[in-house]
């Protein structure tokens, strides 16, 4: 039996909500405060392994856009990304994530240059791999099941950060900013759905790519966790 692309919609909520991010220990520990600074730095650095290397991801989703029209839209995105000229106040989103890094105690070649954990680098094939493939799965990778899970989440993990480490409005830009732009992103995922998900294998697969995304993200926030925990 077909379904409609709501259908495909509403289970992809679903999927988020059977397995909501801020719920993993790696998240939860940030959110909650339960993370000393070594240990909250350690986050920043394995987390940077997307917004630091973010242009292997969008650039490549860029790309591989069939339609003129939307292609338009994503460079929408990649140009936020890189500027920060629509949501930022024209600061890169990798700069905030810089300042969010040097706001506890991180210098930039530092966070750059961070020893990423074993599961941050199969995370960061995976989703290049995905970026550059078919553009449907890329739209479900990203946009579906990669950005749909940011906006509320952060909003107050920057309010615990400036409570618990006193960082100032500049230090938890990055997270202040992306509670609204990545809705922004996921928003223009959904319009995509409706263009590029023209039939029943199709919707099939946008399903089975969300739910593939949503677990290699998992196994990315588990290799954090170790990570943060091997810190304290």
């Amino acid at each position: 039996m077909g379904f409609t692309n709501q259908n495909v919609l509403d289970k992809i909520q679903e999927i988020h909500e059977s397995r909501p991010f801020g719920d993993h220990p790696a998240w939860a520990g940030m959110i909650d405060g339960a993370f000393d600074l070594k240990q909250t730095r350690e986050f920043a650095r394995q987390f940077g392994i997307i917004p630091l290397h973010n242009h292997n991801y969008h650039g490549r989703l860029y790309v591989h856009c069939p339609d003129p029209t939307w292609r338009a839209k994503i460079a929408e995105v990649v140009y936020e990304e890189g500027t920060g000229r629509i949501y930022a106040g024209g600061v890169s989103h990798n700069q905030l994530y810089y300042d969010f890094g040097e706001a506890l105690g991180i210098d930039r070649d530092d966070l750059l240059n961070s020893h990423y954990c074993s599961a941050a680098i199969a995370f960061k094939s995976y989703f290049i791999r995905m970026c550059e493939g078919p553009f449907l799965d890329a739209v479900s990778c990203h946009m579906l099941a990669a950005e749909a899970q940011g906006p509320g989440v952060f909003a107050k993990l920057a309010k615990n950060l400036q409570k618990n480490f006193k960082l100032g409005n500049k230090g938890v830009a990055f997270w202040t900013v992306h509670d609204v732009a990545d809705e922004d992103h996921s928003g223009i995922g959904r319009e995509l759905l409706e263009k590029f998900a023209t039939s029943d294998g199709d919707r099939k697969r946008v399903l089975d790519i969300v739910q593939e995304t949503v677990d290699i993200m998992f196994m990315l926030y588990d290799g954090m966790y170790h990570s943060i925990k091997a810190a304290h």
